[in-house]
């Protein structure tokens, strides 16, 4: 929680292996967005609530700032109530490689069928250990960012991706 720089690269998971075991946390994750401009996100995860603000992506998508704060369950519920159309539903699976721990998310709703990795990290050149399930890289493509994929859902655009992926 707090403020810095979030620096992150995603990447779509291989179906055909099991990631799933390797999991060491699950979490449930609903989130919705008040603006369409910045990132401005109400998330609950769980029984914890959060307000994050994102600022515009830099790095073509690698890099951004980013301010979180936890709030009570009952404000992020109410809160979600006031976003707008298209609420992100996942459950976030905690995968740990090497020194990093990738969060893996498996989408629920009219994004069914995707599941995508991301690793944070400490610097944009940092080199990290890609484990076995990750797959083609999508840093940066506006496809996959959670705020986009509310208005233009996997499930209208899935078929344009190879089979491993769907």
């Amino acid at each position: 929680m707090g403020s810095g720089l979030e620096i992150e690269r995603k990447f779509l998971v291989h179906k055909d292996i099991d990631w799933k075991s390797r999991a060491h946390s699950v979490s449930h994750i609903q989130q919705g967005y008040f603006v369409a401009v910045n990132t401005v996100r109400i998330r609950i995860r769980d029984s914890k609530g959060y307000l994050t603000i994102k600022g515009k992506s830099n790095d073509g998508g690698l890099s951004r700032y980013e301010f979180e704060k936890e709030i009570t369950l009952e404000e992020a519920q109410q809160l979600l109530r006031l976003c707008e159309k298209g609420i992100i539903d996942k459950h976030r699976y905690l995968v740990k490689s090497g020194n990093h721990t990738f969060e893996v998310d498996e989408f629920h709703g009219e994004n069914d069928g995707l599941v995508m990795a991301e690793v944070e990290l400490n610097s944009t050149t940092e080199t990290f250990e890609k484990p076995d399930f990750i797959g083609m890289e999508v840093t940066g493509d506006a496809r996959f960012y959670n705020r986009q994929m509310r208005h233009n859902p996997f499930s209208a655009w899935k078929n344009t991706l190879p089979t491993e992926y769907r």
